[in-house]
């Protein structure tokens, strides 16, 4: 009865809920074109997605808010950075399109590939239940624009050809364009801008000749070619292409420059740097060169160090005990050399000439080495072919009568003969008396360097670092026994007139009655006798190994195609291949080297010849010599400049005890190069611009300094020169003195010369008459080549007169109290114009100079008293007055006195006696500061013994000052 009663309350029919069952489809896969720039793709199917789900509409609002579980809501991207977006145009329809996020460039990529999704738009306003379709793929061709013009590789092309040749091909240009597609990448043509040229370019860039060349017409041809790409741009810039025209190839050398410059300390310089051998397209089997340096002018054969041979010889490591150099520079101490004519070349080694008329005789005592002891000659020489007389080299010979000869090494024939006859012994048997060496190198009139080994009775030599055997040894019986007394001579040989070798030529020697004979032809250098032998291998191609000479360094690529091979000193090699372009290489890589820090200057000749062999080992191609000159420029000479003190005083004790008298304490070497440095002025016509002089200083060796005494030489009896053999040992120096001073000699750095330098001492122990001695110091490198400045030093001799003793010395003083310093006489500066004429009694001059000075040292005394006792006076005036008000008891008074208050007293009262001096007596001053420093403190001990007394006066109490 109740539901009766109800009533409905609203009349809408029921509408089930909407149910979105099914998903999306879309095709599988899509296929698209975009062209680059723009923005719209063209599918293949075009992009439609449907969904069964039927179209049901919901409760509660109108047709207007209906929507539809089978409508398209969008689609989904999936990929990373893929530059497209998918967009939904009808919902209802599922339509929906693909388009570009931005430009595309086909360059960058030509293809994309990227999967698509759909998804409805589900149930209800909220979109509940939304359903996907499955995922499509889809693929995207970006098509091309021909935005890019063509672009040559090159910036130009160049290439050669031989005139009156026609070339399928000369060279080929080649351009290359960078658009992504095959239409618009590839060059169709090519095309010669410049008119009027016979060269023609086909369609790949290949360009050749229309008609033959002549060089005499045209040398060098500039063409201007242009490409076009498939879509008929043209290229942005054309390119240049330069076509050398040779004239008809002849075989030989390119590239080789005759004159190539060295300047000294750059190392190694490259000969042939872009050199290349032009054998015209022959076949080649085998090429072979020989690079030849010519050095024989220089030096003795090349550039070598110029020390001393005796220095060159502790520098290459020869033993040095008993070494004697026979031909040594002449100089004070070695002056036998002096009359003999030289190639007066500092620049290189010093050689000596011998031209048939001149010889030497070596002073007794310069050779002391036994024969009975192992020993070696070497020299260097060079020789001609000369007459069929003997020349001698080296002789000792009887002085007088019997003409024998000791031992020499002579040339005869072209042949290199050692004599060495024996001295007198128990048995007379046949001994080996002459070793003869028959030798290309002795006539070849050029430089060579011997080596005779001796160590009886085997023989052996040693030319240019190569061995020797005698082919022939003669015997003979040993010296008889004779007190006849034996002369060395150098070129000849020394002989009594009652001799028999009369076919000889000989000149008379003066102040005797013999003469030479066997006189040598040639050039001479570096003749040493040395004690021992000179087995060392490397010693003697130490001795002969030139500064200078080729070098080269292989290539590693060609290192084992190509041969090289050395002559001994470096100055020729010889390569050997068989490929042109390794063969080039290694042409490039010869260099020249000096390794000296002062090479010799001048000109060094080089030649090339060349062989080349083609199929049947024949000489098809012939290659003319090349020529050239190597320039070694003048290096920068140094300038050694010796400074220091060059004038002090030292005490007359110092002179004469055992240390002596440094002469060179403060004594530097330095050694500087002067450079021309360009002024930075772009007007380089401006006549005011001038070259800037820099001066820089340089480190290098030197071989000799010499300390000579000036005036009279040395006297041995009271003075000598000294210095410690220890210290010149240590650093491989050596020393000789005389009369005349003393000479350090050997190779050596120039701190080391200047430490030695500051050892070296003056010792005289008869000073009574000397008042100065001066000294010179000069230094050098390279056996005189550069040498230094003259370094003088003059020492003066401080001879102290003690004053007659004051009466009150004999006083005895208290211990506590320093003595006053009294001026003594000093005589130092006061030079005799002879001092070895001076007696050990002074000259009447002396004493009157003596009485004068005592005499104003007294009166100034004197002077100094009596103003002290007047202002005294006046002081004890004033206190008079006080010392009648107070009585002073003085028997218990105890003084002290500090001696320091005294001292400076003292040193007061000093002050004013020397300026009263030296207003009164000026003109008597005529000693320098170094000696009046030097004065006080040598004097000091003996004056301190006389201040003592006279200071006791100025100690005496006076009480009249004293102030109560």
């Amino acid at each position: 009865r109740l539901l009766s009663h109800l009533k409905p309350v609203c009349s809408t029919p029921f509408s089930p809920p909407a149910v979105n069952k099914h998903k999306p489809w879309i095709e599988t896969t899509y296929h698209g074109i975009v062209t680059e720039n723009d923005d719209k793709v063209l599918l293949d199917p075009p992009l439609i997605a449907l969904d069964k789900d039927a179209p049901l509409r919901y409760a509660g609002e109108g047709a207007a808010g209906a929507t539809s579980s089978g409508e398209i809501c969008g689609f989904r991207i999936h990929g990373q950075n893929v530059p497209f977006e998918a967009v939904v145009l009808d919902k209802s329809t599922g339509e929906g399109v693909i388009r570009a996020k931005g430009p595309l460039d086909c360059e960058l990529q030509k293809e994309h590939t990227f999967t698509l999704q759909a998804y409805d738009c589900g149930e209800g306003p909220d979109g509940a239940n939304m359903k996907k379709s499955h995922k499509a793929t889809v693929h995207i061709q970006v098509n091309d624009i021909n935005e890019y013009a063509p672009v040559f590789k090159e910036k130009s092309y160049k290439a050669t050809v031989m005139e009156g040749k026609q070339y399928d091909s000369i060279l080929r240009v080649e351009a290359v364009d960078a658009d992504c597609s095959f239409q618009f990448s590839q060059i169709c043509s090519y095309d010669i801008v410049t008119p009027e040229v016979p060269f023609t370019v086909d369609k790949d860039g290949y360009i050749k000749n229309t008609e033959k060349l002549n060089y005499g017409k045209e040398r060098m041809y500039k063409l201007t070619v242009t490409a076009y790409d498939c879509g008929k741009n043209r290229a942005s810039e054309d390119v240049l292409v330069k076509i050398n025209v040779k004239p008809t190839c002849k075989p030989g050398w390119t590239g080789f420059n005759k004159r190539i410059e060295y300047e000294p300390g750059t190392g190694s310089l490259p000969l042939f740097p872009s050199v290349h051998l032009e054998t015209c397209d022959e076949p080649i089997t085998s090429i072979q060169a020989n690079i030849e340096l010519e050095t024989n002018h220089i030096g003795k054969g090349c550039d070598r160090d110029t020390y001393s041979e005796k220095a060159l010889h502790k520098l290459c490591g020869a033993s040095g005990g008993g070494t004697v150099e026979l031909l040594p520079a002449p100089s004070s101490a070695t002056n036998w050399t002096v009359g003999l004519p030289t190639d007066n070349g500092h620049d290189s080694d010093q050689v000596f000439e011998f031209n048939g008329t001149q010889a030497v005789k070596v002073p007794e005592g310069v050779v002391s080495t036994s024969l009975k002891e192992p020993f070696t000659v070497s020299v260097w020489m060079r020789h001609g072919p000369g007459a069929h007389d003997k020349e001698t080299v080296l002789c000792n010979s009887d002085k007088t009568g019997m003409n024998r000869h000791h031992y020499s090494l002579y040339v005869h024939n072209c042949r290199l003969i050692l004599l060495l006859r024996q001295e007198p012994t128990e048995t007379e048997n046949y001994k080996p008396a002459e070793f003869h060496w028959k030798l290309d190198q002795v006539c070849d009139k050029e430089w060579h360097h011997y080596v005779v080994n001796v160590e009886f009775p085997s023989v052996s030599l040693f030319v240019d670092g190569a061995s020797f055997e005698p082919f022939l040894v003669t015997e003979d019986y040993p010296l008889r026994p004779s007190k006849i007394d034996s002369q060395l001579t150098i070129g000849a040989c020394w002989q009594d007139d009652s001799g028999h070798d009369n076919d000889t030529e000989t000149v008379s020697a003066p102040g005797g009655s013999g003469h030479m004979a066997q006189f040598f032809r040639g050039n001479l250098a570096g003749l040493m006798i040395h004690s021992g032998k000179m087995e060392n291998k490397k010693v003697i191609d130490c001795l002969y190994t030139c500064k200078e000479g080729l070098d080269v360094q292989l290539p590693e690529e060609v290192a084992t195609s190509i041969k090289v091979e050395f002559n001994p000193n470096q100055s020729s090699l010889s390569v050997e291949g068989d490929d042109i372009d390794a063969f080039d290489k290694v042409m490039q890589h010869i260099s020249y080297l000096n390794s000296r820090q002062f090479p010799t200057p001048g000109i060094r000749h080089l030649r090339v010849s060349t062989t080349v062999k083609c199929f049947k080992e024949e000489a098809c191609v012939t290659v003319p010599d090349a020529e050239g000159y190597v320039m070694v420029l003048q290096p920068e000479e140094p300038k050694i400049s010796l400074s220091g003190i060059d004038h002090f005083a030292r005490g007359a004790a110092e002179f004469e005890s055992p240390e002596g008298v440094t002469l060179f304490p403060e004594l530097r070497i330095v050694s500087t190069i002067t450079r021309e440095v360009e002024a930075e002025v772009e007007a380089e016509d401006d006549p005011t611009v001038q070259e800037t002089v820099v001066s820089e200083e340089i480190m290098h060796n030197l071989d000799t300094c010499e300390v000579s005494a000036l005036g009279d030489e040395l006297d041995g009896e009271h003075e000598s020169l000294e210095l410690d053999p220890a210290q010149l040992t240590q650093r491989s120096l050596e020393m000789t003195s005389s009369t005349l001073g003393l000479v350090i000699t050997g190779v050596s750095t120039m701190a080391q010369y200047e430490t030695v330098l500051h050892l070296i001492r003056y010792k005289n122990w008869h000073t009574e008459a000397l008042f100065d001695r001066k000294f010179k110091l000069v230094c050098s490198e390279l056996n005189g080549r550069y040498i230094s400045n003259d370094f003088k030093v003059e020492v003066n001799v401080i001879h102290t007169v003690n004053p007659m003793e004051h009466a009150n010395d004999a006083m005895v003083q208290p211990n506590f109290i320093n003595p006053v310093h009294h001026a003594s006489v000093d005589l130092s500066g006061h030079n005799l114009v002879n001092p070895h004429q001076a007696s050990v009694v002074p000259s009447a001059a002396t004493v009157v100079i003596v009485v004068c000075v005592s005499f104003l040292v007294f009166m100034i005394v004197l002077g100094v008293f009596r103003v002290r006792a007047t202002h005294q006076g006046v002081a004890r005036d004033q206190e008079a007055g006080k010392e009648n008000e107070m009585d002073w008891d003085d028997s218990a008074l105890t003084i002290t006195v500090n001696p320091m208050e005294d001292q400076h007293s003292s040193e007061d009262d000093e002050e004013e006696e020397e300026e009263e001096e030296s207003e009164d007596g000026e003109e008597e001053d005529d000693i320098t500061s170094a000696e009046s420093e030097s004065s006080e403190e040598e004097e000091g001990a003996e004056e301190e013994g006389q201040q003592g007394a006279s200071r006791q006066q100025q100690l005496e109490w006076d009480d009249s000052t004293l102030t109560y």
